[in-house]
């Protein structure tokens, strides 16, 4: 048990234990012994009330501590023990409630400094040792093999580099970096051994400022003052008013004392806490973890959100996007070869490679004679061919094409040969989380006023993504400093949400930080206040719903024992209640206060749509269906990119038109037929799903225009004439299908509870 926690346990048997006990002597007659239990509780509650109120007194401000103070002293000096032990058993309650409430987890950073390179390899007459990485100074050759952490900033001197940049700018993809190119520390090798020529030394390194700042924005990170404190700026005041006036109106101070004892914020110092306490309860059944009271008040009121991109927003891993190739090769033939030989690579993507073809249902043979290439890739022997993965080894007039349009799209290329010549080609994106532009609409319905993104990524991806999801404000290619800056710069309550090491810093800085942490870096956990344990952006927005309502269900519990309080302190004032009896009497106002508080136990409607049962497992079966319908879709374009007047052409077109009509399209009808009625009633209404049926018509009519020109070339083929309206229909189909699939999975599937695959 930590010191703070055997401290509680001691207050609350050093004040509990001396109320029994003096209980059971009253019954049995023993009127002293029981005095002299009650007042020894009342003197054991009022060393630490005095030790806060000193504490809160040096950071100049008054807190409710102040009130049980004058209570129990005041209820010693008329010498109304009972009352007195009752104080010190409710201020030793709501104290325990409220330090479970607020208590943060240690920011100390341990996954940045656990992370922290240590040794590097030198180069030494021609040998290479490890050193202290304290011991490498500028123009030091240093060798960093695959799998390892750059040690310091420096410049590639030997092979190209392949360096996993996430941990600084949280951009998935990894990054090629060529020879003379800058690279920093903190990086990780995701490729082959390269050399480095140091160029500044550990200390004056990238990744030493990031644990630094990380350091420095935890220090300077104000405290949040608590609910029960920002009441008592009113009601402290209002309080010894009475409890004065009183005293000097009767010259009784039995009649102060009783004032102050009914005064003892109880429905502060325990209903507040109370439905945060159940707050912190609900949201762990959410997986979100959240480390205090502190937290959960500070997120119910946050007006900004602050969202880094990748791993956040994003997946943040690379996603095979689509299969690109030239006018012979089939996209799913290719994606095997490539998978097969991936199996067996260390290469960045080639899990996402493996991934997708797995994901597609390809069965992988087993290559042969695979070795790594330095800075091209990896080949091997797949079914009697030569496969080489990773950089294009010939150049042909369709790859100029496909170029530009994974730089417009921001996409990562790799390369697929065949027996010597460049065949296709696997694009590859971080991809926009399903679930994030409903996640951004129930945030603003909750009361988030700005959205704001920072990403270390390139302008144009962070663009298109915020686009997408109607983000206010985007700053790109941001560093963990410029993060920690524009975090300090909003006015306005900010919560931060991040997922990696570079995130770090931005998290302890803002006034509430939140963590992706079911894939995050450890140290981002590390740094946030609160934990999403599940990789579900929608948690954060449940999380925002339970606080809120936490937080309102506080206020009003607050609220309405205070207002009982003023009507017992005016019967007190004049007499009517003596102070053992207002004792009780507060204890009657707190039982009620605390039962509404735990209203909070209760899930709320919030933001979220509910769902029955059945609807939510239709949602995930049809999720599934567009998992696995998916990588058709990019078949369709392939078709019209390669589209011409040749038999070739026109078989690849039928194959095209049987998975339209016997695969798609049923899927489409079984949609409209079982899932939007399902969608309807979870949604209020038909015209929720009116535009999507709109979709399905027009996607029905392309189909059948498609069907038509293949009856026309049923006999001779297909004409020139026909090829112009040909592509338009497969363009067309193509491009409705995907932006189709992307309105059902934000609309519809991401309101399952469930984690669908994509």
């Amino acid at each position: 048990m930590t010191p703070s926690g055997a401290r509680r346990v001691a207050l609350m048997t050093g004040t509990a234990g001396p109320l029994a006990a003096g209980g059971l002597c009253r019954v049995l007659g023993l009127t002293g012994p029981a005095n002299v239990l009650w007042a020894a509780a009342t003197l054991f509650a009022l060393v630490p009330a005095v030790w806060w109120v000193l504490a809160a007194l040096r950071q100049r401000r008054l807190g409710v501590d102040l009130i049980a103070v004058l209570a129990l002293v005041g209820s010693l000096l008329v010498r109304e023990y009972l009352a007195g032990a009752l104080i010190a058993v409710m201020l030793a309650t709501g104290r325990s409630l409220e330090d479970y409430a607020s208590r943060r987890a240690r920011r100390d950073l341990r996954a940045l400094l656990e992370r922290t390179p240590r040794e590097a390899r030198r180069y030494e007459d021609g040998a290479v040792r490890d050193v202290p990485v304290e011991d490498v100074v500028r123009g030091d050759r240093l060798l960093v093999p695959a799998g390892s952490v750059v040690p310091v900033d420096g410049v590639v001197e030997r092979d190209a580099a392949v360096l996993d940049e996430s941990a600084l700018t949280g951009e998935a993809l990894p990054v090629e970096h060529d020879v003379g190119a800058a690279v920093r520390s903190g990086t990780l090798n995701a490729g082959d051994p390269f050399d480095l020529r140091a160029t500044a030394t550990a200390e004056e390194s990238t990744y030493a400022g990031v644990v630094r700042l990380a350091r420095e924005a935890q220090a300077e990170s104000a405290p949040v003052v608590r609910l029960a404190d920002r009441f008592a700026v009113l009601f402290l005041p209002l309080s010894l008013a009475v409890a004065g006036g009183a005293w000097l109106a009767s010259g009784q101070l039995v009649r102060a004392v009783a004032v102050l004892v009914v005064a003892t914020p109880c429905p502060l110092l325990l209903a507040a806490p109370a439905a945060i306490v159940a707050g912190i309860s609900r949201t762990a059944r959410h997986g979100v973890v959240v480390k205090g009271g502190a937290a959960l008040e500070t997120l119910g009121h946050a007006r900004t959100l602050i969202l880094d991109k990748t791993g956040t927003l994003t997946t943040g891993r690379p996603e095979v996007t689509d299969v690109a190739t030239d006018a012979e090769a089939d996209p799913a033939e290719l994606l095997r070869l490539a998978a097969a030989v991936d199996q067996m690579s260390s290469h960045a993507l080639a899990e996402a490679v493996v991934r997708a073809a797995h994901e597609r249902g390809l069965s992988l043979p087993r290559p042969h004679e695979v070795r790594e290439i330095a800075g091209r890739g990896a080949q091997g022997r797949v079914d009697g061919r030569c496969v080489a993965v990773g950089k294009a080894v010939s150049e042909a007039a369709w790859m100029s094409g496909v170029r530009a349009r994974a730089a417009l799209d921001g996409a990562m290329t790799v390369w697929v040969t065949v027996d010597g010549r460049t065949r296709g080609v696997v694009l590859l994106r971080d991809t926009v989380r399903p679930d994030a532009p409903r996640t951004l609409r129930r945030l603003r319905s909750s009361g988030v006023r700005r959205i704001v993104m920072l990403t270390g990524d390139r302008a144009d991806v962070a663009e298109s993504v915020a686009t997408v999801l109607g983000i206010d404000q985007v700053q790109a290619e941001c560093s963990p400093e410029d993060k920690v800056r524009a975090v300090r710069a909003e006015p306005d309550v900010s919560a931060m949400v991040g997922d990696g090491i570079n995130d770090g810093p931005a998290l302890a800085a803002a006034d509430v930080g939140v963590a992706m942490g079911a894939r995050g870096a450890a140290a981002s956990s590390q740094a946030a206040d609160i934990v999403i344990t599940t990789d579900r952006l929608g948690r954060l927005a449940d999380a925002m719903d339970v606080a809120r309502r936490a937080r309102r269900i506080a206020v009003q519990s607050a609220g309405a024992g205070m207002l009982l309080s003023l009507a017992a302190m005016a019967g007190a004032a004049i007499g009517l209640i003596p102070p053992a009896a207002g004792a009780l009497l507060q204890e009657g106002i707190d039982a009620a206060v605390i039962l509404n508080a735990l209203r909070a136990l209760r899930e709320g409607r919030g933001t979220r749509v509910p769902l029955d049962i059945s609807t939510d497992a239709l949602l995930r079966r049809f999720g599934r269906e567009h998992a696995f319908l998916r990588p058709s879709l990019a078949n369709i374009r392939a078709v019209a990119d390669s589209l011409s007047a040749t038999p070739e052409a026109l078989e690849r077109l039928r194959d095209v038109h049987r998975f339209l009509v016997q695969t798609l399209l049923p899927h489409e009808r079984a949609e409209e037929t079982r899932l939007y009625p399902a969608v309807a009633r979870a949604l209020g209404g038909t015209e929720a799903t009116t535009t999507m049926s709109r979709g399905h018509a027009e996607i029905e009519r392309l189909v059948r225009r498609l069907g038509h020109h293949l009856g026309l070339a049923a006999h001779d083929g297909l004409r020139p004439d026909q090829l112009d309206d040909l592509k338009a229909c497969l363009y067309g189909l193509h491009a409705v299908l995907t932006l189709h699939f992307a309105q059902e999975e934000e609309a519809y599937f991401s309101l399952s509870s469930g984690v669908y695959a994509l």
